[in-house]
């Protein structure tokens, strides 16, 4: 299958001719068709399987055929990075069908939020938003009017609902009109994503390729290694072998910003991305990793999603994650587009039981390397042994007897 075979408008599908598309992927050729039906619909497939442009495509290609130009679609995502980026693929596209779109997200300047609001009101075909942001646009001077929305998308549904977003999901609900196509994308399945969907669909189709793999041109390795012998085997790892380019995952915040700055003194190449960033900072930041002018990203899991940045060749899982399945998007940023990456990961003792987790979903043993002899000896891998306090009995020491 091709995309000819969707019946997109001719200069759609110039576009995609130019910029190198030709085959469309498992969840675009599944979706595309029921998008273009006007089915709801909600679609379960993982980072990287190409979901932004299933409903972008069919999106466009609706809006290239009709006359009326309103505020056409809302697609709301959970982080102001990833409403960037479907921003910039609307854009990439909507530029061949005169579509025009639009970024709304906090934690910008106030001027950014006049620039964002009067390009709403000034007309545009597609805002793509954050909640947050969504809602306090709805709610100022001047509302504005969602009359002639015709579709809705929910992208990283399941993600939004872990950040807390369920009722300003709801909330936005209310300034929409109730005749209109509701698209839910989604990394997994849990109950309370079916809960949602049943709230908000309508007889919708299923689709379901989330297999919680990893791709096959990802090389998985681990090395047991107790906390305090992380850092230098990090910096071992970093210049074992030459990389054009890597992301770092850590669990907290401020372990991110502390093996920055430990990093950036040992000469790397190395910018920390968190929460604290201004707006700008954080921009500046992804365009200098994007160009490859900074080697080495270092986030929590705010990275493992939405950030599509080409020729990651290798991740390092600095702490293993807590669920199996951020495992899955962690290390699916790198072996991109039948490209190869190599994963990488260290195991504490009590992360071990949590390892041991994210092996039994993929279905696979992750090969664990020798640690370096010069770092001391490595904690051994026994997940099915419980890490437990003492119960040993204590020294017997009878009391003394009162006078």
């Amino acid at each position: 299958m091709t995309f000819k075979d969707f019946d997109f408008e001719p200069q759609l599908l110039d576009g995609l001719e130019a910029m190198g598309y030709d085959k469309p992927t498992p969840i675009q050729e599944q979706a595309i068709p029921l998008i273009l039906q006007n089915k709801d619909l909600i679609a379960c497939a993982q980072t990287g399987t190409g979901k932004t442009a299933a409903y972008v495509l069919p999106i466009l290609d609706k809006i290239a055929k009709s006359d009326h130009r309103h505020i056409n679609t809302l697609i709301i995502a959970p982080t102001r990075e990833l409403a960037q980026q479907i921003d910039q693929q609307v854009d990439g596209l909507g530029y061949f069908v005169g579509a025009s779109s639009i970024s709304v997200y906090g934690g910008g300047s106030g001027q950014a939020w006049d620039q964002q609001k009067k390009a709403i009101e000034e007309g545009t075909d597609i805002i793509i938003a954050t909640p947050g942001r969504l809602i306090a646009m709805f709610t100022s001077a001047g509302a504005v009017d969602m009359s002639h929305l015709k579709h809705l998308i929910l992208d990283e549904a399941d993600r939004m609902l872990d950040m807390g977003f369920n009722d300003d999901i709801m909330r936005i609900l209310t300034f929409l009109p109730a005749t209109r196509q509701t698209l839910m994308f989604s990394a997994t399945m849990p109950p309370k994503i079916r809960t949602l969907a049943k709230a908000i669909l309508k007889n919708p189709e299923q689709i379901n390729i989330a297999i919680s793999k990893p791709a096959e041109g990802i090389l998985q390795l681990a090395y047991m290694a107790y906390d305090t012998q992380k850092l230098a085997l990090l910096k071992h790892v970093l210049t074992e072998k030459e990389h054009d380019s890597v992301i770092i995952f850590a669990s907290t915040k401020e372990k991110v910003k502390d093996l920055g700055r430990e990093l950036q003194r040992s000469g790397f190449s190395i910018k920390a991305f968190h929460s604290d960033l201004e707006q700008n900072e954080r921009e500046d930041i992804m365009r200098a990793f994007k160009n490859k002018e900074v080697k080495i990203l270092m986030g929590t899991d705010i990275l493992s999603r939405g950030i599509d940045v080409d020729g990651i060749s290798l991740v390092v899982n600095y702490d293993v994650p807590p669920d199996p399945e951020d495992y899955i998007h962690r290390i699916g940023r790198t072996a991109r587009a039948d490209k190869t990456g190599t994963a990488i990961t260290f195991i504490n003792p009590k992360d071990q039981r949590s390892f041991f987790d994210i092996e039994n979903l993929i279905g696979v043993e992750i090969t664990k390397l020798p640690l370096l002899e010069k770092l001391g000896e490595a904690p051994l891998y026994q997940p099915q042994i419980k890490t437990k306090k003492s119960f040993e009995k204590k020294p017997f020491h009878p009391k003394r007897r009162k006078k």
